[in-house]
């Protein structure tokens, strides 16, 4: 998940054709100080982004509140109308929405095109579930006292949802949250990553255009101590739905009192490769899944356990097909990996390297930083307690060990604090079906990198990995109430 970055100066704001404004109430507002804004990739300067101030936020957060009356009335078809306009706009802006990302996250473009049809999509089913959304009937004459009863539930919204967003993904994972928020009736104060800011404000200028009510979609730059805890703290605020790291994720949970809170915190997602498996279909797969967006995938493939019977093979192959990855540009659209989100990062991941080293892994490729890039890193023979197999690597690393048993892959990926998503390569249905039952995750993909994941499917973890789930019609099931009506007849 997101590694919060707090690196920036913040400055007195100067008139400069690169000053950004924050969005509130449909207008752009400026605050008294900014912050720097660089460049993953280039290291220059694209924009100063303003910084606003805990009163600021508070201003805010009244205005979503007093917008939820007017947000409440909109029809169903009305809601799904927005939505679907959002998503019109977005496939009319394919192109800048990507760039967008591409410049601030140094996301390659290739990977950048794809989130803006992966977000195109999520609104799209968002639309889709503002008009299926509905409560049940309560069977009531099933109990003894329940004769002449009538008795059926209403999905309410919520009122106001803080929304606390990270870098990896800052279209896509952004319209996770507001999507399901817009379908339920819900009012929405976001909060994007530090880094990653331009693609929200984007987002502003693209839902300025639609008929939602102005003032029930709001993005409020700045720290995360002043906004995120200003989101987290308001009593008016009644639900945080935050993507980030499990210490972060830790703190909102307990600082939010009474409020409903949705958590997609850290992962270190395992996979186990059985015999009898084609590898020539896999590795391709096991390549992208480490690799795409620098590894900074919540759900990108760290750990790999292979049967003692293909692992030379698997290694062979693996490492002959990351030496194919271009690296480069990220605005290049043939680049495969670019930089990381902060050269701090990179330090970081080197580290992490350097340690298991040290403790008798071996690296097959990369494991070194080339014309500020961290290459795409395979390592063996690493023990479980090192930082790159125990934590969330979330760089372009992947460890590849060895095992004698599909009982003793489980038991790896089982031996984590974490628990998002897992997968098994498998031609035996029985080894599927155990692996199914006893991997200790919120998703296990069957025949499938644990990378793999589409925007309407129920997403999350458990363990470190999180509460509750995401995918449009959990989301939205998150951010209502449940209101129970009975008539006696």
């Amino acid at each position: 998940m997101e590694k919060q970055i707090t690196n920036q100066n913040e400055k007195p704001l100067k008139s400069s054709t690169l000053e950004k404004k924050y969005y509130v109430n449909g207008e752009w507002k400026t605050a008294e100080k900014a912050a720097e804004l660089y460049s993953p990739y280039t290291k220059e300067i694209i924009a100063y982004i303003p910084q606003a101030t805990r009163s600021e936020v508070e201003e805010v957060i009244d205005i979503a509140n007093d917008t939820r009356e007017e947000m409440e009335k909109l029809t169903a078809y009305e809601r799904a109308s927005i939505l679907e306009h959002i998503a019109q706009l977005f496939q009319e802006n394919r192109m800048k929405a990507a760039e967008i990302i591409s410049i601030e996250a140094a996301k390659p473009m290739k990977f950048a095109l794809g989130e803006i049809d992966r977000t195109i999509e999520t609104y799209k089913f968002a639309a889709e579930e503002a008009k299926r959304l509905t409560g049940e009937m309560i069977p009531m004459d099933a109990a003894k006292n329940g004769a002449n009863r009538f008795g059926y539930t209403i999905e309410e919204p919520l009122g106001v949802i803080g929304a606390i967003t990270p870098f990896n993904f800052p279209q896509n994972l952004v319209a996770h949250k507001v999507g399901p928020a817009i379908a339920a009736g819900n009012t929405i104060v976001l909060k994007p990553a530090s880094q990653t800011p331009l693609s929200a404000l984007f987002l502003a200028e693209l839902i300025d255009q639609t008929a939602l009510p102005k003032g029930a979609f709001n993005v409020v730059t700045g720290s995360g101590r002043t906004v995120g805890d200003a989101l987290v703290e308001s009593n008016k605020v009644k639900m945080i739905t935050f993507t980030g790291s499990p210490a972060v994720g830790i703190g909102i949970r307990e600082k939010a009192g009474l409020k409903k809170v949705a958590l997609e915190l850290g992962s270190n997602a395992g996979l186990i490769i059985d015999q009898g498996v084609d590898l020539t279909q896999i590795v391709p797969k096991c390549v992208t899944g480490a690799f795409s967006n620098q590894g900074q995938v919540c759900i990108s493939l760290q750990r790999t356990y292979v049967m003692e019977e293909l692992f030379d093979d698997f290694i062979a192959q693996f490492a002959a097909a990351t030496k194919e990855l271009i690296i480069g540009n990220p605005l290049d659209e043939k680049t495969d990996v670019s930089a990381m989100i902060h050269h701090a990062e990179q330090e970081r991941a080197l580290s992490w390297v350097e340690e298991a080293v040290e403790n008798g892994a071996e690296i097959i490729i990369g494991g070194k930083i080339e014309n500020d890039v961290f290459m795409p890193t395979i390592l063996t023979n690493v023990a479980s307690e090192l930082k790159v197999s125990c934590q969330e690597v979330f760089a372009p690393i992947v460890i590849v060990n060895r095992i004698s048993s599909i009982e003793e892959g489980i038991a790896a990926i089982n031996d984590s604090n974490y628990g998002l998503q897992a997968g098994i390569f498998t031609n035996d249905i029985q080894t599927a079906f155990k692996a199914s039952k006893k991997l200790q995750v919120g998703g296990i993909m069957i025949n499938d990198v644990p990378t793999y994941r589409v925007d309407q499917m129920p997403y999350g973890g458990v363990k470190e990995s999180g509460t509750g789930k995401e995918g449009l019609k959990y989301a939205i099931h998150e951010m209502t109430e449940t209101k129970l009506v009975v008539w006696n007849q």
